[in-house]
């Protein structure tokens, strides 16, 4: 198993693995913000090859924090295709995730999981990540260009 950069290459598995978790990510959107992450020191997202099949994809970024030294990780998406859950694949990508964020001189890393994966909750404390906090949302309405 490498734990590699993502490609262009890799949209339609990308795609695939996003659907598992109901989101409608196709894979133009996922070129589109592959292109869009590429280059930045503060993104990064990370996919778990298995000799060309896509196992897991990690999406992860970095931003300074005003209120305090140094800076918060984030990651803002993880699947591993069902197929493999359970065989460490996930773990592998938490710790890639971690050594980019500690490179980055991250001081603290967060990750959200919607309330109706419980699993996803009991898979995210075992390398150390606490619940804390709560989070306010509020949603726009963007106009299509």
């Amino acid at each position: 198993m490498q734990i590699r950069q993502a490609e262009l290459d890799d949209s339609e598995r990308i795609s695939l693995l996003m659907r598992q978790l109901g989101y409608e990510a196709f894979p133009t959107l996922i070129k589109h913000k592959l292109l869009a992450l590429s280059g930045r020191a503060t993104d990064l997202v990370l996919v778990a090859d298995d000799n060309g099949m896509i196992k897991g994809i990690v999406s992860l970024h970095e931003q300074e924090m005003f209120h305090q030294d140094g800076r918060l990780g984030r990651i803002t998406s993880l699947v591993i295709d069902e197929m493999p859950r359970g065989e460490g694949v996930g773990s592998l990508l938490v710790l890639e995730a971690d050594n980019f964020f500690r490179r980055s001189g991250c001081v603290k890393a967060e990750v959200t999981s919607g309330g109706h994966r419980p699993q996803a909750h009991l898979f995210y404390q075992k390398p150390g990540y606490a619940q804390d906090e709560r989070r306010f949302l509020k949603r726009y309405q963007v106009a299509n260009a």
